[in-house]
């Protein structure tokens, strides 16, 4: 039996996920995996993987990708839609948790704040710089306080006095842990402190100005952290949504986008076929010297021949399937 779905892909940085929905916007199924810096190989085991572990035989409708690599994954795979991390993050939120009018979401190299009004973004806010308002600053101390991330948020709720930890800068953090590391400090005291600072981090820097209304929901790979939900239960003094697919919510996103894209325009889906996780891709980054601004132009190419790297684009010969990176667009192909 066949089932029609649609299928959302989130590229991030260090976790690509894969979703999939019905006709009817209802979850089907997913899956995650790590990105490990290779997002071709992390889309096409994603795709092996959600088909392999299918219980049904999935018509794939229509197809959206969104995170910091949705382009890329949008070309490998024949996107129909390709939307940013605000949207998607909106939409499976809007779509999911009724009432919701704020979006927390903290991943492993960024994080968001997103403001929503009668469904509708009014309001957003993203850090990619500062490490300490990021999962992987987390992931970075636990490791350093020799606990499992997965025991992370158990241990931080069995704190009694959470050390002050200053959280404004990732470098003064790991000072301010060793400092209080040193002064004797239990290992639950040091990791809730963590989670108020991260928490204070988040709030100085993405929700300053913001009005954080109820009902608030929780997005991304740090919403497992049960410690982090109680430190911005306690700093917003409400009560914090975690969705059960709290960490898939873009990939859902996107394919309820491209499920509403399907829709409207009622044309046949640009998917290349599952196939497209067996293929071969390889890629060429090559910068343009048109003008001053010296755009680094990346080229997707399709198939397994060798390719003799050249410094100019237009000399670039095979299968293209996508380029982008210029300001100007000169080169863009999609």
């Amino acid at each position: 039996m066949s089932i029609n779905v649609y299928l959302g892909i989130d590229v991030g940085s260090v976790t690509t996920k894969l979703a999939l929905v019905d006709e009817k916007g209802k979850y089907i199924d997913s899956y995650m995996l790590k990105t490990a810096g290779k997002p071709v190989d992390a889309v096409q085991d994603g795709l092996r993987h959600i088909k392999e572990q299918a219980l049904a035989e999935y018509s794939i409708q229509g197809v959206g990708t969104t995170g910091s690599g949705r382009n890329l994954a949008g070309a490998l795979v024949g996107a129909d839609v390709i939307k940013n991390e605000i949207t998607a993050h909106a939409v499976a939120a809007s779509t999911n948790i009724p009432n919701v009018q704020t979006i927390l979401e903290i991943g492993g190299q960024d994080s968001k704040i997103i403001i929503l009004r009668d469904g509708i973004v009014t309001d957003f806010a993203m850090n990619t710089v500062c490490a300490a308002g990021t999962g992987s600053f987390l992931d970075h101390q636990a490791q350093r306080l020799n606990v499992p991330i997965e025991e992370f948020g158990a241990t931080a709720l069995k704190s009694d006095n959470p050390a002050r930890i200053a959280g404004r800068c990732g470098v003064f953090a790991e000072s301010d842990l060793i400092h209080k590391q040193q002064l004797g400090y239990p290992v639950e005291d040091l990791l809730y402190g963590l989670c108020q600072a991260l928490v204070r981090n988040y709030l100085s820097n993405l929700a300053l100005g913001k009005e954080l209304l109820p009902t608030i929901s929780f997005q991304g790979g740090v919403a497992t952290n049960s410690g982090m939900v109680k430190a911005f239960e306690e700093a917003l003094n409400t009560k914090i949504v975690v969705p059960e697919n709290h960490q898939t919510m873009g990939a859902i996103g996107a394919a309820l986008l491209a499920m509403e894209n399907h829709q409207y325009t009622e044309t046949p889906t640009k998917f290349k076929g599952w196939e497209v996780g067996n293929m071969n891709f390889q890629s060429i980054t090559c910068q343009c010297s048109g003008c001053s601004n010296s755009c680094e132009v990346i080229t997707i190419l399709e198939g397994s021949e060798p390719i003799s790297h050249t410094e100019k684009i237009g000399d670039i010969k095979g299968n293209i399937i996508a380029r982008w990176g210029g300001t100007c667009g000169k080169w863009d192909i999609a």
